[in-house]
């Protein structure tokens, strides 16, 4: 069902549904002032209010309202013992905090995306033309949280613990922590005429487009050696520590491209430097010059850096054609190859 053919229920039903999973979910009612709540933690006001915010969460400018549960206490106990333990440094807590909030409220709005077709079909089915009683509406979400909401959990649990095996061994454990430079390949793979084309498709064909590009990439990526550091929405930016992995990414994820008349050309542009790996992202100068070359490349071309391109010279399995210095912006004189897959 597209979001035009959703079904129109009254908004007090809505209302109901929503203020009974936000019961269920955050473990009870709201009933702490944000002082209270600090002080059931043990945890200062201020500092209570900084790490709310770093999680993504407002808070009410009246210090009277009681906006916070139980949970809320309990998630500033938490995030209090992880520092006190030693394993989370002061300083870092807040962009922990940050890190944490974003990547969850992306996670949640994927899943409530998922949920909202089939939440509500259900209560049109159940409830059109009726006014359902408090219980009813607690019954009607306590069953489908009962039934989805463990499942879901424990697959968050286990995919977060196997990426956390997988990010432990990539990473060396260096004095001084995440913030050490890593040397890596950063690569940018963008649609090409992406905004136009949003012009011309409606959003259920935008979101097979999106779903198929990322998906692909993702695949690609990983399976190659891989890892995606993020998407955003026409673009996904991945990293390899073996150069010619990365470069065997680059072309697959051309070939990808090209094997689908429908689907728009690629860019791609990579660059290999020291990086600034935080929090799941990676900065440096290699980041910039891979996202300058993106946006210099020729649709189905991958460009490389001088770096990366002196790695892969000699190697029989990738062709480097040099081209003339480019000016980009912050970077005047740089010397990109296009890189190539030998038959072509």
């Amino acid at each position: 069902m597209s979001a035009s053919e959703q079904p129109e229920l009254e908004p007090e039903l809505l209302q109901a549904v929503q203020a009974e999973l936000e019961r269920t979910l955050l473990g009870g009612e709201r009933r702490y002032t944000q002082r209270e709540s600090a002080d059931l933690a043990g945890v200062d006001s201020e500092r209570a209010q900084r790490l709310w915010q770093a999680l993504g969460f407002t808070v009410d400018p009246d210090p009277d309202a009681r906006t916070f549960t139980d949970g809320d206490v309990a998630a500033l106990r938490n995030i209090d013992a992880i520092v006190a333990s030693g394993a989370l440094h002061p300083d870092l807590e807040l962009a922990a905090a940050r890190s944490l909030g974003q990547s969850m409220s992306r996670l949640a709005e994927w899943e409530v995306a998922l949920m909202n077709t089939h939440i509500l079909d259900r209560l049109e089915t159940e409830y059109t033309g009726t006014t359902p009683s408090e219980r009813e509406i607690r019954s009607f979400v306590d069953e489908l949280l009962q039934r989805v909401l463990p499942l879901t959990e424990t697959l968050q649990l286990y995919v977060w613990r196997r990426h956390l095996a997988a990010t432990t061994g990539r990473n060396v454990v260096r004095a001084g922590g995440e913030s050490a430079g890593r040397v890596l390949v950063v690569g940018f793979a963008d649609m090409v005429g992406y905004t136009r084309l949003t012009r011309r498709i409606d959003a259920d064909e935008l979101n097979d487009l999106l779903e198929d590009f990322e998906s692909t990439a993702t695949g690609i990526v990983t399976q190659g050696g891989g890892w995606v550091i993020k998407t955003v929405g026409d673009e996904v930016m991945f990293a390899a520590e073996d150069p010619a992995d990365a470069a065997r990414i680059a072309l697959a994820l051309q070939e990808s491209s090209g094997s689908r008349p429908d689907a728009p050309d690629l860019r791609v542009g990579m660059a290999q430097g020291p990086v600034l790996a935080r929090f799941g992202d990676v900065f440096g100068s290699a980041v910039n010059i891979a996202a300058r070359l993106t946006g210099a490349a020729r649709p189905g071309t991958v460009l490389v850096d001088s770096t990366l391109a002196g790695v892969l010279d000699g190697d029989d399995r990738f062709r480097l054609r040099p081209l003339r210095a480019l000016r980009v912006k912050d970077f005047h004189r740089l010397r990109p190859s296009v890189l190539r897959p030998p038959q072509d």
